[in-house]
């Protein structure tokens, strides 16, 4: 099943559990991709402003692909509400 990303931390997520799947070590992603381990870290923990190409080449390495898809309106709305009522995903 695909996940659904929405937000940097959920990226860094995917990113974390695909790496760990693959027996990869931040420092071992990083020499794969281009990248210090710190940027992996830092990738893993939801940093917010990632360059596209790092992007797709974190998920290659990684053999991973990169796919949208129209957004189901039920899920958002009932997110908004939630958020609007104050309720909590926990």
């Amino acid at each position: 099943m695909a996940d659904i990303i929405r937000t940097p931390q959920q990226l860094g997520n995917l990113i974390r559990r695909q790496r760990r799947k693959l027996g990869l070590t931040q420092a071992a992603l990083g020499v794969r991709t281009g990248q210090r381990q710190s940027m992996i870290s830092q990738i893993e923990q939801g940093y917010p402003s990632l360059r596209l190409d790092t992007l797709i080449d974190l998920l290659a390495a990684l053999d991973l692909d990169l796919q949208a898809a129209p957004r189901d309106r039920s899920t958002v709305d009932d997110a908004i509400a939630r958020m609007l009522l104050g309720g909590n995903d926990d």
